[in-house]
């Protein structure tokens, strides 16, 4: 080992694994630093509940992740990630028995969404259809880091990214259309009415079309393995299971990157009321199913879909959100649902299968939601209740001991609410960078945010060694 590293990485989710994987295949060498037993962050697949059923603790579905231009870069098919598409992306049922959809096909989504609203919903995608690898690049960055790659598009998509996903929805007139968009919408874990939530919308829309939302083989943790894999093939070096309090703990190295939470960062490097000023977001109450058979829906959509959203009205979708928001108790949640064994049979035993499932619930929330999310899913799977076999559930407080990045149970690492939601994770022309030379930081709490897409780790790495090649060559390898 070299007497200095050219840099250390702390924390081995998709964006630290992501920023040291670049680095090393510029031939820096790379130390990462993991607190767990095993690498995967926000992406890991583990037995949960009963031997055989191999469960998400949190990502699960990828639209992001296939459609990420810093996972293209690297040959992690090679190193064991295969993605399995659904029949269906998404499904969002009604009441009724019949439901909104997203797929491959543009007209097959736009016509479940009724006659009326069907042209509309096609004009609103067209202009970015086959555009997605220079789309994600511009928006998938800090929006004022040089020149986009498609300026039009660019512009045109931001002129509809920045509303509100309330304003930008009424376009549509029906209520299928309106409740879809705000599912999607919903993934922000903030009010639809809140800025640029439309864009948020807009872009999960687009991935349906254009990338799918797949699940890797045998699940999330496929991700951060092929990613660990390709960092040690490179000549990096990953300890897992050492967790860090101080910079001094660490090995000498030119630069620091901490795939970590804000306040972590702060308290580890020294760096005082830095971030002071950041907000965390609401959270989730999820919980994850061993069923003895797949999941009953009245939709017949619905048992062709990766991820289910139940809302199902815009009005419902934002009044959970907001309860979340607010601090107040959740009554009706608006649950994301995902699938996986339908199309992978490695997750569960022959017939079995495994159902991963979440609502939203304020930061820090200790109730126990089961109660209200299996109600709802009784609404749109009767029966459903008779297939469990065993639930594994996770609250704020379970989320953030799981994970220290999801402080109060913040899965996204950080508000998606005004300035905040451009400006994370704090006004900087180089978000990554910190008021030490040397420190950096690369987790979703900066641009472009949640997500496993290591777009986070991508541009913290470049960051990294623009700063090293102004110091000088690399001591490394």
């Amino acid at each position: 080992m070299p007497s200095m590293l050219d840099a250390v990485v702390v924390g081995a989710g998709p964006n630290g694994l992501t920023a040291a994987a670049e680095l090393a295949r510029r031939g820096y060498a790379v130390e990462v630093f993991e607190a767990g037993r095993t690498v995967g962050g926000g992406a890991r697949t583990e037995e949960l509940t009963l031997p055989g059923f191999r469960h998400d603790p949190c990502s699960a579905v990828h639209p992001l992740g296939i459609g990420s231009p810093a996972f293209d870069a690297m040959p992690l098919a090679r190193h064991g990630l295969e993605w399995i598409q659904p029949r269906l992306a998404l499904a969002h049922p009604f009441p009724d028995g019949s439901a909104a959809v997203l797929s491959g096909s543009v007209g097959e989504s736009a016509m479940s969404l009724g006659a009326h609203d069907a042209g509309a919903y096609r004009r609103l995608v067209a202009p970015f259809l086959g555009h997605w690898d220079t789309l994600a690049q511009d928006f998938l960055r800090t929006p004022w880091d040089g020149l986009p790659r498609d300026p039009y598009r660019w512009a045109r998509f931001g002129l509809d990214a920045i509303q509100p996903a309330t304003l930008l929805s009424r376009r549509f007139g029906g209520e299928k259309a309106r409740g879809l968009f705000a599912g999607l919408a919903a993934h922000a874990i903030a009010p639809t009415s809140g800025f640029a939530t439309g864009g948020i919308a807009l872009l999960f829309a687009l991935a349906a079309h254009e990338k799918g939302w797949p699940v890797p083989r045998g699940g999330s943790q496929a991700i951060s393995d092929a990613l660990a894999s390709y960092l040690r093939e490179q000549g990096g070096v990953i300890r897992t299971g050492t967790e860090v309090k101080r910079l001094d703990e660490l090995p000498p190295a030119r630069a620091y990157i901490f795939d970590t939470s804000p306040t972590a960062l702060a308290r580890i490097a020294g760096l005082g009321n830095t971030y002071r000023g950041y907000r965390y977001g609401a959270s989730c109450f999820k919980i994850d199913y061993a069923l003895s058979g797949p999941v009953p829906w009245t939709a017949e959509e619905a048992r062709l879909a990766g991820t289910v959203h139940l809302g199902p009205t815009a009005g419902e979708i934002d009044a959970a959100l907001r309860a979340a928001v607010t601090g107040r108790d959740p009554e009706v949640p608006f649950l994301i649902t995902s699938q996986p064994s339908l199309i992978d049979p490695t997750r569960a035993p022959e017939g079995k299968h495994v159902f991963w499932v979440y609502g939203h619930v304020p930061a820090g929330w200790e109730g126990d939601a089961t109660e209200v999310i299996e109600r709802q899913l009784e609404r749109f799977a009767p029966g459903f209740r008779d297939l469990v076999l065993a639930r594994a559930v996770t609250g704020p407080p379970q989320l953030a001991a799981r994970n220290a990045n999801y402080v109060d149970g913040d899965i996204g690492c950080g508000a998606f609410a005004g300035l905040q939601t451009v400006f994370r994770p704090k006004i900087a022309r180089v978000p990554y960078a910190t008021a030490h030379p040397a420190v950096f930081i690369c987790s979703s709490a900066t641009p472009p945010g949640p997500g496993v897409h290591g777009m986070s780790g991508h541009h913290a790495a470049k960051a990294v060694w623009r700063r090293l090649r102004e110091s000088g060559p690399s001591r490394g390898r």
